[in-house]
């Protein structure tokens, strides 16, 4: 992890009691801003405020998406701090006291103990940062849409950051899983690798209409331009479409066949702080991980050419204590 310092850092005295200190290593998205900055954070702790009474200085955390809210809201008040109006991203966002929130980038961060993370010592930190973001992205539908139960049949469309971990988590919870694909290329890995129970061509017309009405639910993790369509078709009656990608431009939401069948299409960000221990909890019971590739710091630009291009399976980590190390 690199050697940690305590970083001068403009905190309110009165949150700096309940904070404390952890090297990063990071994973995340790219954003249009000054500053790149990464939300799924993890490392170990090197100093407590004096209130703080959540861990111990040695242990595994992370922070993921969001380091703060009004805490008195409906939703703050329901352990749902990511749907509160005035919630803080962990990164390109204002902090309570004016400062901008610059994400993982760092070999040390400064975070309120509600908004982290305990690991299990035997989950290695690396492969579970991405669960912080991806992972509850998908787990939370799962558990919130009454699909994380056996015997459901489960269609996750779409094989990558967030769709392979899909597949993980829902096999655990004891579902039948469909991998929806544009791409007959992802065959193979759906299958053998991840384990998902069978792989649905959606571009091939005999296999869709095979598997109409079947499906208790879909997790629809593409952010690319679609037709939605299809997958409603797949639904048995009352069945979920959950949108977990972000299009650039709205999709066609085509409404007599959910009618039709009390069929239902909804969305979901990722969690509250206590639906994601419980993610990470369940993941460690059950091995689940992300599948990734580490990366030092110096290798980033190249990483997002990769990205761009869809050549990696399934995220970059970087390794930022190390990089930091290595440069020393």
């Amino acid at each position: 992890m690199g050697h940690l310092h305590i970083p001068t850092c403009p905190w309110p005295k009165t949150t700096a009691r309940n904070t404390f200190i952890f090297g990063a290593r990071s994973n995340g998205m790219k954003l249009e801003i000054p500053f790149d900055c990464r939300h799924e954070i993890v490392g170990e702790v090197t100093e407590l405020g004096s209130r703080v009474n959540k861990v111990k200085v040695g242990d595994k955390v992370g922070v993921g998406c969001v380091v703060g809210a009004c805490h008195s809201c409906e939703n703050c008040n329901n352990d749902l701090e990511v749907y509160c109006p005035k919630m803080i991203l962990s990164y390109g966002a204002c902090y309570y006291d004016g400062t901008v929130t610059y994400g993982g980038y760092s070999d040390t961060m400064v975070a309120d103990e509600r908004y982290i993370l305990r690991f299990p010592e035997n989950m290695p930190l690396d492969a579970a940062a991405p669960l912080l973001c991806a992972g509850i992205t998908v787990y939370s539908p799962l558990k919130y849409y009454g699909l994380a139960e056996p015997g459901k049949h489960i269609g996750v469309v779409g094989l990558g950051g967030l769709g392979h971990v899909g597949v993980k988590f829902a096999k655990a919870f004891g579902a039948k899983v469909t991998v929806i694909s544009t791409s007959s290329s992802k065959k193979d890995e759906a299958l053998e690798h991840l384990g998902a129970d069978s792989f649905l061509l959606s571009s091939n017309q005999e296999q869709l209409e095979a598997s109409l009405g079947t499906f208790d639910g879909i997790l629809d993790t593409v952010s690319a331009m679609h037709s939605i369509l299809p997958l409603i078709g797949l639904l048995k009656s009352h069945g979920k479409l959950v949108m977990l990608g972000a299009p650039e431009k709205p999709l066609e939401l085509p409404v007599f066949p959910l009618l039709m069948g009390r069929k239902m299409v909804a969305g979901s960000a990722t969690g509250g702080m206590k639906e994601i221990q419980e993610m990470i909890d369940f993941a460690a019971k059950h091995n689940i991980t992300a599948d990734i590739e580490v990366i030092p710091i110096d290798y980033v630009n190249k990483a997002m050419e990769r990205l761009a291009k869809g050549d990696v399976r399934y995220r970059f980590v970087i390794d930022i204590g190390n990089s930091l190390a290595s440069s020393n």
